[in-house]
């Protein structure tokens, strides 16, 4: 099948504790960074939940040298693109740009590092706040569905677990966080020895890695806060919650946990994803969907989390008139077989082949190859995993796959919350 070419993947670390990785790939002349600093939504202190998304908010607004809004308006002047993202292990910023532009983007990258916390002001953090409540308005609370992640996972791990509540955190708190309390966040997260920066795509490393240097070495380190706790206590599993709502469908989401990432046992749990639900030949798919009609659409993937375990979600969008009860059965009679039939070695395969074909694909970009090449490095501190990607694949035998469904996804483990049309 077709191979990502193996990428050459250079790691580096600075004297303040940034850890740097710089993968060339001249076929297109452009380079791509992403940035990785460990805090998440996991990280969050009592009291400051909501604090990590809304810095990848605050981020785009101004530092010492670069006025607020202006980080966007520089990339998108040289051709490039400005973005950033918040998970529960990570918040990520990353630019694309004409390789001859690489140094622009690291200058505005260690300028908001360096002096973000000085520039931030009360007029600011006030005005990034209403956006945050604006946006969770108009992405979770107002649109059909919305909630489906936070509510999970409230019912996957228990209150005191990291991951229990989501990434858009307590408006409340939110609303009581002070300028000094912003400013604390910032300085205690914000930090060279809490970051993974990672440089892709069309640059001689020798060259990149004294950009890089130039740029952040003397940004300076501080002292970490304690990383928290994964807690051994997963919930029990087996909770449901059932939501009556203005939806056009019935829709369930059915969670589970699974190994964490950078386990062996996640692997099996990935791919088993793609053999449920990814083309017309996944078993959801042919069963749910084309033979016995009860959904209109499945859906299926893996969180890639670090602490404690990670979540294997499946969402199934029912038709209109199919009661819930028929989709539950169908979809569970499919679970069910995993753990007690073993897969066939063709259907592995057919897998594996898609997926190799997929990531091919995916990974020409790079700004694909090194936001995932930044995702092993911080999350696992492994770059040159990401060369692995294949290997691992194969590496995954239908004992494995069996194994993964008996231990962890038997019937009182699934997590089922279910959106249901409200009846007027």
């Amino acid at each position: 099948g077709p191979r990502v070419s193996g990428q050459e993947i250079a790691t580096h670390g600075l004297s303040n504790g940034l850890k740097v990785v710089v993968a060339a790939d001249h076929r297109v002349p452009v380079a791509a960074i992403s940035l990785w600093y460990a805090v998440g939504s996991a990280h969050e202190p009592a009291g400051r939940s909501g604090f990590a998304h809304l810095f990848e908010h605050l981020m785009f607004q101004g530092s010492a040298h670069v006025r607020k809004a202006e980080h966007f308006q520089a990339i998108q002047a040289v051709g490039g693109r400005a973005n950033a993202y918040t998970g529960l292990d990570a918040t990520v910023y990353s630019d694309t740009v004409p390789s001859h532009q690489l140094e622009l983007a690291l200058w505005l990258e260690a300028d908001r590092m360096a002096t973000l916390g000085e520039a931030l002001t009360q007029e600011t953090l006030d005005n990034q706040r209403e956006v945050v409540k604006s946006e969770r308005r108009k992405k979770v609370d107002n649109v059909p569905y919305g909630t489906w992640e936070e509510e999970s996972f409230a019912l996957l791990f228990p209150s005191q677990h990291p991951y229990h509540h989501s990434s858009w955190g307590s408006l409340e708190e939110l609303s009581r966080g002070t300028l000094d309390d912003a400013r604390e966040f910032f300085a205690t997260y914000y930090v060279p020895n809490n970051a993974t920066l990672v440089v892709a795509g069309d640059m001689e490393v020798d060259a990149a890695l004294e950009a890089v240097a130039r740029h952040f070495e003397a940004i300076q380190p501080r002292e970490l806060p304690a990383s928290p706790e994964p807690g051994s206590s997963l919930a029990d599993g087996g909770a449901r919650r059932e939501i009556a709502e203005r939806v056009p469908l019935p829709r369930v989401y059915v969670s589970c946990l699974v190994p964490r990432f950078g386990h062996d046992g996640f692997d099996a749990a990935d791919l088993l994803t793609d053999l449920l639900a990814t083309g017309r030949a996944s078993r959801l798919q042919a069963r749910l969907v084309r033979e016995l009609r009860v959904a209109q659409s499945v859906d299926a993937w893996v969180f890639q989390l670090v602490r404690g375990a990670s979540v294997l979600m499946i969402e199934v969008s029912g038709r209109s008139a199919v009661e819930p009860d028929a989709i539950e059965a169908a979809l569970n009679a499919e679970l069910d077989r995993l753990a007690g039939e073993p897969v066939a070695d063709e259907e592995l395969e057919r897998v594996r082949t898609q997926r190799a074909t997929r990531r091919a694909a995916a990974m020409e970009r790079a700004a694909d190859r090194a936001d995932r090449i930044g995702m092993y490095a911080s999350l696992l501190g492994d770059a040159a995993r990401f060369n692995a990607e294949r290997a691992r694949d194969e590496a995954v035998g239908p004992d494995d796959v069996q194994a993964l469904a008996r231990a962890w996804l038997a019937t009182p483990r699934r997590v089922h919350v279910w959106y249901l049309p409200a009846r007027d």
